[in-house]
């Protein structure tokens, strides 16, 4: 059987086996008979083609090979939505009872019963009424289906999952959001779809709507800003992996943003987050795998906070190109930050310790809570600023430091590279001469001590390896204890026992002593009590 092409075929989103294309072509191929569809195949791989055939070109791709051609019979153009629906929740008619009148026995006599159809109608009906959270990811999901259909039988939906389905318009978007009268979530991610170009199509059937994603769309950001108008209570946009590399100002739209997720846009130019400094309430930005190499905020010096990002608390910059240590100075200079995500960068390369590393970043940065989703505790903070204090103090003296307030001037260069080192002499006084005898920036690349982590009071505990620098801090050794071990509110106390004196235990009595001042070496062991 020669299988319907539907009339508005081209442009249409496909399914064949378990693989996705969009239709740029409806005809023949000669010398072949019949009708063809020449697909352009999300997945290059599946291709064979440019869409030239023996020297004709039917259609253009993006990649050399990634368009072939199928047969009608072998395309799935979807369904409607209602239809998905009851698919995924097995309320179509095929899984009820069947239509008509059934014989029951009951004790030992034959029973009709008249009309079950009707009372699984109405069944499948109060059904469906209640939904309040539907998915119909990866169902095939093409079109809205009749008019109205969607409010009569669904009327509660709140949250939509219409993810990686065969929607290839925003207007088949808005025509099933349009009946759907108090939708709060809306996720269309993975459907590569057409974007109307005028401010004419701008719908407002999304009075309610605050989360929308529209991961890997295919949409731009002037796209955005065009229909942002009719999202006016959004507070979470998701937009990661849209080939989006250039951002304009959103003016008086996106106020009531929260939350807007950039990552897999390769932005790389971080001014370009200029463009959306003034959001007022965004509270989380996500810039993961962006390219971007640094970022700065040029309104004010160090030692000020920026009127930039004024609500900002969490900032995911992880997997970018930040070289240099710039950066994470300026990061202290947004009034709200609280959280911090910036893993795989090349500056984190620069310490081989990653203990070292998180050190100089809570130094760096005052206000942090969190880092790397990882909780900063006070006594943690407190050790590596006491550590960051110390370690740079030799530094902060060639510089022009001093510790009479009347000759302390360090220079612009030193107060540059460490721009909270003048807070930190505020908050804990100026390091003692006695403390920066001997001590070089090198220590920061000191002896790495492994460790066998102990609990003798606490069987229960397994014993831990872990490899510390012998420049850490006890205060600070205990702070990295309190989150490897899950330690409530309790005073924890350190000792340890050497690999070559066997039993003879030396307790960490002194909290802003360095491990190396209590000769411990590598491959001791350290106990832990609370």
């Amino acid at each position: 059987m020669t299988a319907v092409v539907p009339p508005d075929a081209l442009g249409r989103r496909v399914l064949c086996g378990t693989e996705y294309g969009t239709v740029r072509y409806v005809g023949s191929v000669p010398p072949t008979a019949g009708i063809w569809l020449g697909v352009e195949w999300d997945d290059p791989q599946r291709g064979k083609h440019d869409g030239t055939y023996e020297g004709t070109q039917y259609f253009k791709c993006r990649h050399p090979k990634g368009g072939s051609f199928i047969r009608p019979n072998k395309a799935n153009f979807g369904v409607d939505f209602l239809t998905a629906v009851k698919d995924r929740y097995g309320l179509n008619n095929e899984h009820d009872v069947q239509q008509g009148t059934e014989n029951v026995t009951v004790s030992g006599k034959t029973v009709e019963f008249v009309g079950l159809d009707s009372i699984a109608k109405q069944q499948r009906q109060v059904q469906l009424d209640q939904l309040v959270d539907i998915s119909v990811r990866e169902c095939a999901v093409s079109h809205a289906g009749q008019k109205e259909e969607i409010s009569r039988t669904c009327a509660s939906i709140r949250y939509m999952n219409l993810s990686k389905n065969l929607i290839s318009s925003w207007e088949t978007v808005t025509a099933i959001a349009s009946q759907v009268q108090n939708l709060e979530t809306l996720d269309i991610s993975e459907n590569k779809m057409k974007f109307p170009s005028t401010s004419a199509s701008v719908s407002s059937v999304f009075p309610k709507l605050r989360i929308l994603a529209l991961n890997q769309t295919e949409i731009t950001w002037t796209e955005v800003l065009l229909f942002a108008p009719g999202w006016p209570a959004l507070e979470e946009l998701h937009l990661a992996y849209n080939n989006i590399t250039a951002l304009e100002r959103p003016d008086n739209v996106l106020q009531t943003l929260k939350l807007l997720d950039l990552s897999g846009n390769q932005l790389l130019d971080g001014n370009q987050l200029h463009l959306i400094e003034h959001l007022p309430r965004l509270e989380q930005l996500i810039l993961s795998n962006t390219g971007i190499s640094s970022i700065h905020f040029p309104d004010v010096g160090f030692g000020c906070k920026t009127k930039m990002f004024p609500s900002l608390k969490h900032l995911a910059i992880d997997n970018n190109k930040i070289s240099q240590w710039s950066t994470i100075n300026e990061l202290d200079k947004l009034p709200s930050l609280q959280s911090l995500q910036c893993k795989n960068n090349p500056v984190m390369d620069t310490e081989k310790s990653p203990e070292t590393l998180r050190q100089l970043i809570i130094a760096k940065i005052s206000q942090l809570e969190v880092l790397n989703k990882s909780k900063i505790l006070p006594a943690e903070r407190k050790g590596a600023e006491l550590d960051y204090r110390k370690i740079f103090g030799n530094d902060w003296l060639a510089a022009g430091g001093h510790w009479n307030p009347e000759q302390n001037k360090p220079s612009e260069e030193f107060l540059a590279a460490h721009p909270t080192y003048s807070l930190l002499c505020l908050k804990y006084g100026v390091p003692e001469e006695g403390e920066l005898k001997g001590q070089q920036h090198s220590t920061l690349k000191s002896q790495i001590l492994r460790l066998t982590i102990k609990c003798p009071e606490k069987p229960e505990e397994k014993p831990l390896e872990k490899k510390l620098p012998g420049s850490m801090t006890v205060q600070r050794v205990k702070g990295l204890l309190y989150r490897l071990l899950k330690i409530p509110g309790s005073e924890l106390k350190l000792s340890y026992k050497s690999s070559k004196l066997a039993g003879k235990e030396v307790e960490l009595d002194n909290d802003l002593k360095p491990l190396q001042y209590y000769s411990i070496e590598d491959g001791d062991c350290m106990l832990v009590r609370w």
